[in-house]
């Protein structure tokens, strides 16, 4: 089965090598419920079922990690985007996936001369000058080496390691296979949506390699911070930037790691921190692109208590409606309100059945948990996990671009805390939440909503007349579908067998009552007869008839009215 999934005996090598680690780590049936060992021994590789035995005394989360640290860059960054689920995995899955590490030793300089002489289009030595050979960082995608421009200026080379497209691409393509037979033929993970992690995580690989896209990332941000006097973005030289290859300013700056520099320096940590949280905070909730992975390592800091960002290969998002969302979603837990959540998930659900009766009541237990914890003492980062794991309990998969804002603002508070023991992101998120809705009801944005809800109209009236002639060509071609609710179905039965009861009564009276109307008639045009105590009795009976009859009528016709109201 999985021969005619890859479809190519090229991966087998290395789908052997992941199996075989799996194996090692105690997650061997994981491979035995796939398939994939069945595969792999007919093609004559065999598998050593009996190791793993060590690795069956750590928690599960520990084994996967450990596997996914073995395996290389490729499942080091599959594990790094599952570390931004928090909607997915609960907390201490999300605690080891964070340990996972991209940090690698960098291959001699000599290895990528040929991949910087392929971007430049001649030999780095002609562009640059004192460019230094030794690394001074490097993971698992690329590496970075300092050097000058020919006026002088300093950048740091951003170099893509050689080799690194194939292997991913081969993992790629392995893992989207075993993802898709992990959905299949394990019940149990179809809840940790392996198919769609998969296809989020070779999006954001993607993008993350290609180093064209993290140059437009960091001209973008510079432009939003354009003016701001605290927040610095590295220029980019885009002239030598390529696919394999970013060449940006290097700014010597003080690490965010480094604690005693800090102090050092004489730079105000408290101020620090409210100035980064202020930056986040715009980026997501204003401009609706931020910088996904705002950890210390990310974070250089310049005299007069400014900031530098660096490594913008991971960025979220958010279009104009998911924006709304998510600052309606935010002001009801800042507001501890429990209705915009519920609107806000209840979108996000979509199609997918959700208890709605069991959502509001696990939303109020949330609120009522918190609506009397003073605004100081509320860690957002506690309570979006606790949000995060009412959302798991209902199944409701949170859109990707929202878990990597999630993640963002609990990095952006854990490095807080480190700086300021008394940071608190609800005090710079309250302010920056009633600027966001300042700028939703700003007049050119109500107008541009405005045009865009007519243009929306239109589109639907115009487009009338087609979903109809198509309709009708389908019903001529046999192929017009009724979808049933069978809820609803069985409502409208009910009523149903309760109005033919009722039609069926007042048809039975009007029969009756005919009957007596017509039985009285033929009664009264009789003479003689037999009378009791002297009153002719034919004449009595034909007289009760009619009254009887009358009174038949009146029921009737009072049924019918009613019926009519309700």
């Amino acid at each position: 089965m999985l021969r005619e999934t890859i479809g190519a005996m090229r991966d087998l090598p290395r789908l052997h090598e992941i199996t075989s680690v799996f194996i090692r780590h105690g997650l061997g049936d994981i491979v035995r419920r796939i398939g994939v060992a069945n595969v792999l021994e007919r093609a004559g590789e065999m598998l050593h079922w009996g190791e793993g035995v060590e690795s069956l005394k750590l928690e599960p989360a520990q084994r996967v990690r450990l596997a996914l640290e073995e395996l290389g860059p490729t499942f080091i960054k599959l594990g790094q985007v599952m570390a931004t689920r928090v909607d997915l995995f609960p907390p201490r899955w999300i605690a080891e996936f964070e340990k996972l590490q991209s940090e690698v030793p960098p291959v001699p300089f000599q290895e990528l001369l040929p991949e910087l002489e392929r971007a430049l289009g001649r030999s780095p030595f002609e562009v640059f000058r004192d460019l230094e050979k030794k690394s001074k960082g490097a993971a698992s995608v690329a590496q970075v080496h300092r050097a000058r421009l020919a006026d002088g200026s300093p950048v740091v080379l951003k170099i893509r390691r050689p080799g690194v497209r194939a292997k991913i691409d081969a993992d790629l393509r392995i893992l989207s296979h075993i993802a898709e037979l992990i959905e299949s033929e394990v019940p149990d993970a179809r809840r940790y949506r392996p198919v769609e992690i998969a296809a989020q995580f070779a999006r954001s690989l993607e993008r993350e390699i290609d180093f064209t896209t993290e140059a437009r990332n960091m001209q973008r941000f510079a432009k939003n911070f354009e003016g701001d006097p605290y927040i610095v973005v590295p220029k980019v030289h885009a002239e030598w930037t390529s696919e394999t290859l970013l060449v940006q300013e290097h700014i010597e700056g003080i690490p965010g790691t480094d604690f005693a520099a800090v102090n050092a320096a004489g730079l105000d940590r408290k101020l620090l921190m409210a100035r980064g949280a202020e930056s986040i905070l715009k980026m997501i909730l204003i401009d609706g692109f931020f910088h996904a992975d705002p950890h210390p390592g990310n974070v250089f800091y310049l005299p007069g208590n400014r900031i530098v960002m660096i490594d913008y290969g991971m960025v979220g998002r958010l279009s104009s409606l998911r924006r709304q969302q998510v600052v309606d979603l935010l002001a009801g837990l800042a507001r501890m309100e429990e209705e915009p959540m519920l609107d806000v998930l209840l979108d996000w659900a979509g199609d997918a059945y959700v208890d709605e009766a069991k959502l509001v009541s696990d939303l109020n237990d949330l609120v009522f948990d918190y609506e009397s914890v003073p605004l100081k003492d509320l860690r957002i980062g506690v309570l979006i996990r606790q949000f995060a794991a009412i959302v798991r309990e209902h199944s409701i998969v949170l859109p990707s671009d929202l878990t990597l804002m999630f993640k963002a603002l609990i990095t952006l508070e854990g490095l807080g805390r480190q700086y300021d023991p008394d940071f608190r992101i609800t005090e710079h998120l309250t302010p920056m939440l009633q600027r966001a809705l300042r700028e939703r009801y700003k007049p050119a944005e109500i107008v541009k909503r405005g045009r865009g809800a007519v243009a929306d109209f239109f589109s639907v009236v115009t487009s009338v007349p087609r979903d109809l002639a198509r309709l009708l060509r389908e019903a001529r071609r046999g192929k017009t579908r009724i979808d049933l609710d069978l809820k609803r179905l069985d409502s409208f039965g009910r009523q149903l067998d309760r109005q033919l009861d009722r039609t069926l009564d007042r048809t039975t009276m009007g029969i009756l009552t005919a009957s007596l109307v017509i039985g009285s008639s033929i009664v009264l045009t009789v003479s003689g007869g037999p009378t009791l105590f002297g009153i002719p009795v034919l004449p009595t009976i034909g007289l009760l008839g009619y009254i009887l009859a009358f009174f038949n009528s009146l029921w009737i016709i009072y049924g019918i009215w009613r019926s009519g109201k309700e």
